[in-house]
């Protein structure tokens, strides 16, 4: 009897299992789909998103900005292909909020399956919140202040910027913190909640400075003339389509003394190559009053150590 009585409840204990199985496991194994399921079709609609906002951006190159005369047009392209960066950045924010958020949510729901109570749990976690937002203001304020950097495209990777106690090139945009190379190669880690301002000299575009010393004699007309053709040569040069960003022009005479004229290029060039193009339109001004017969003088310094009274011949830097 006791046999048969075990034989009958054999069969009612395998259907519990079964009933189990196809209970709480089976609905924790939905939850789990249905999160996957959602994480990826909203990461393809964000994937998808940054992608058209990355072909939008793609109006411009600097070969074409190049013929842009006018400065306000000329920061707006710039500026254009600086959202493709900005874009991709935000994609990757926004899909580790969306991971962040759906396994919380999924986490939420299978707790209560499995037997857990989360009330507590969310009255503990709201009181734990409370007391880290008193603990943690230094780290809350990092944190938002890095995903502002980000949003408003402040600076990226690669940018040369002063942020204050540093200047240096940008290595890495994190969250909490930004990491900075300097001159020196010193690798400085700045906290985003710590930057008030930024200088930042790789966005948009920079301007290259020339000053060049003619003889007092010289034909100002005539310089300008020369300035103008190499201008337009190395305008129409495309070795230059990377850097130099529409004509250099003749700004004007700069200064006048009793042994020269200060005659002044300006250039506007791509971020970091103000001074390629500086060193660049110097070789080809040379090269062109050599030509020409332009007489480019030796001003004359004081000495080292003599008050002035003395002088001697010494080219200009």
């Amino acid at each position: 009897m006791i046999a048969i009585r075990a034989a009958k409840e054999e069969p009612a204990f395998w259907e519990i299992a079964r009933d189990w199985v196809l209970g709480v496991p089976l609905r924790i194994l939905v939850i789990i789909l249905i999160a996957l399921v959602v994480q990826i079709v909203l990461s393809w609609v964000i994937r998808r998103t940054v992608k058209r906002a990355t072909e939008r951006a793609k109006v411009e190159r600097l070969s074409q900005s190049r013929r842009t005369a006018r400065t306000a047009e000329l920061s707006q392209i710039l500026l254009t292909e600086r959202t493709e960066q900005r874009a991709a950045a935000i994609g990757s924010l926004l899909r580790s909020i969306l991971a962040i958020t759906v396994w919380s949510v999924a986490l939420l729901t299978i707790l209560p399956l499995l037997g857990i109570d989360i009330a507590p749990l969310l009255a503990s976690a709201g009181v734990i919140g409370v007391a880290l937002g008193f603990g943690a203001q230094t780290m809350v304020k990092d944190y938002l202040s890095g995903i502002f950097i980000i949003i408003e495209d402040q600076f990226g990777v690669g940018d040369l910027v002063d942020v204050g106690p540093v200047i240096g090139t940008v290595e890495e945009v994190a969250l909490r913190f930004t990491r900075l190379r300097d001159m020196t190669g010193v690798v400085w880690y700045v906290r985003n909640g710590e930057i008030l301002r930024v200088a930042n000299r790789s966005q948009g575009w920079t301007l290259a400075i020339v000053d060049i010393p003619i003889a007092y004699n010289e034909d100002i007309d005539r310089v300008r003339e020369i300035v103008e053709a190499v201008s337009t040569d190395m305008d129409e040069d495309p070795a230059y389509d990377d850097m130099l960003l529409g004509r250099p022009s003749f700004a004007g005479v700069e200064s006048v003394s009793g042994e020269a004229v200060v005659i002044r290029i300006t250039a506007k060039s791509a971020p970091d190559e103000q001074i390629a193009v500086a060193r660049t339109i110097r070789e080809r001004m040379k090269l062109a009053f050599d030509r020409a017969g332009i007489t480019v003088p030796v001003l004359m310094r004081p000495m080292p150590g003599t008050g002035g009274s003395g002088t001697s011949p010494r080219p200009n830097p």
